[in-house]
């Protein structure tokens, strides 16, 4: 089912851009399906900053996005194919969540600082996608356990009230497993700070 959209970009043209750009970035196999058009469309319109489409899907611009989808779906590298879709002001950086669960065991509780507040010697926070949420651990530093991405995410809200900063997320968990895992303090904050894409729980593994 498509919806029709109404907006001065051509939506077709981007996609096949879109499917150009995805394929420069890993072969050949990389490829658009229909089915998913209308997740790709919400996400251009996202990332485009095309306001009109955006208020036609509900999609607030000023929260960030979390991408949900089973396992193998496509969700890390359209974030990563959306990149280059985004205005300057507006570029993310796609960082897996197990990479900072292991700099977490390196480094401790600067990584938390890191990934909000920003290094300590750079001036502003960033954008930043946690990738795959969910897939890493709770680790233990020193002995004391530590929920690494709860700590993150709650740090990111604060920016979000602050400074507007987002935070985009993609993951295979529902949002009662993200309450689960992470607290119903990170998932009411969620709520508040980013947009829901969903793909249908049938959807096929692409890998």
């Amino acid at each position: 089912m498509q919806t029709e959209i109404k907006s001065h970009y051509n939506y077709q043209e981007i996609i096949l851009w879109l499917e150009k750009k995805g394929i420069e970035l890993y072969g050949n196999h990389f490829k658009i399906h229909e089915s998913d058009y209308p997740i790709i469309y919400k996400l251009i319109a996202y990332f485009l900053k095309d306001e009109a489409t955006c208020f036609q899907y509900n999609i607030d611009l000023n929260k960030g996005i979390l991408l949900s989808g089973p396992v193998g779906c496509g969700k890390t590298s359209l974030m990563n194919v959306m990149k280059h879709l985004t205005p300057t002001e507006h570029k993310f950086s796609v960082k897996p969540c197990r990479d900072i669960s292991y700099e977490f065991i390196q480094d401790g509780y600067q990584i938390i600082h890191k990934y909000s507040k920003g290094k300590l010697y750079e001036s502003e926070p960033k954008t930043i996608c946690f990738d795959d949420l969910g897939t890493e651990n709770n680790l233990k530093y020193y002995g004391n356990e530590c929920n690494v991405m709860a700590e993150i995410l709650l740090s990111r809200y604060d920016l979000f009230t602050a400074k507007k900063i987002q935070t985009h997320i993609t993951t295979n968990l529902s949002a009662s497993e993200i309450e689960n895992v992470y607290g119903n303090r990170v998932r009411s904050r969620l709520r508040e700070m980013i947009n829901l894409i969903a793909y249908d729980k049938t959807v096929k593994d692409k890998r």
